[in-house]
């Protein structure tokens, strides 16, 4: 009973964030859902907006597989903003390693690479769940591999400068904590705020995203608005922890 009551806390913040995360999505959802971003209806008709074409493959077997790749991914995308934050948090000497400054580019450049890995399995299991026949119509949509691996490789440093701002926010909740404020509100306070961010942030982008006929210049502006702010909240993250770590 002793280490339940130990272990309290942390777990009930864990639900909290969990909740905020839900409740966000669940408003992103009804806010898509109401503009017309996103219909939730069957669709069968030509020149309907990207996404349903995509999706419209994901039934059955393939939906369920394509739930356990999308998780594992998320999962390795969380993990390594936690293991970011716990690794620039340790003390010098523990587990016999040194310890580590946590900076912009290096959050940067690790979640960089945690999104290309996480990209990576997420083909590596979508792949598998796709028939011949489908993998040759999508093939012959496609440009050449070249240009598909450039563009998974972009598409991962534009998802490390969110998964960077993640791990940075992290470590000032962290900051904040040896400061002597509670790091449980400090996590569910920057997952409510970053959150909201990110949500308004994804709706808008998927409004350009998600039409029969893609207009670029739309959908770069959106792309463009989504690293800024991510940017923002990089830096933001690293001088609110220089701030509480002068402060403790």
């Amino acid at each position: 009973m002793k280490d339940m009551k130990a272990m309290a806390r942390p777990f009930l913040a864990l639900y909290a964030m969990a909740l905020v995360i839900a409740l966000l999505g669940r408003i992103g959802l009804a806010v898509a859902g109401g503009t017309g971003v996103l219909a939730f209806d069957y669709i069968s008709a030509s020149g309907v907006p990207v996404l349903d074409v995509i999706c419209s493959i994901l039934t059955g077997s393939a939906f369920v597989a394509f739930l356990f790749a999308a998780g594992l991914a998320l999962c390795v995308s969380t993990a390594g903003a936690v293991l970011y934050g716990a690794l620039a948090s340790r003390a010098e000497g523990d587990a016999g390693a040194p310890a580590v400054r946590p900076r912009p580019l290096t959050a940067f450049l690790w979640g960089w690479a945690t999104a290309l890995v996480a990209l990576v399995c997420l083909m590596i299991v979508v792949l598998g769940i796709l028939s011949a026949v489908q993998v040759g119509s999508m093939s012959s949509k496609l440009p050449g591999l070249p240009i598909i691996v450039v563009g998974v490789i972009g598409f991962a440093a534009f998802l490390g400068t969110l998964l960077g701002a993640a791990s940075m926010v992290v470590c000032a909740c962290v900051a904040r904590w040896r400061a002597g404020h509670s790091l449980e509100m400090a996590l569910v306070v920057a997952v409510a705020a970053c959150g909201a961010v990110v949500a308004a942030l994804t709706v808008g982008t998927f409004s350009a995203l998600n039409v029969a006929s893609i207009s670029l210049p739309a959908l770069g502006g959106w792309f463009a608005a989504d690293v800024v702010a991510n940017v923002a909240m990089l830096f933001g993250a690293k001088v609110y922890a220089d701030k509480m770590s002068l402060a403790s």
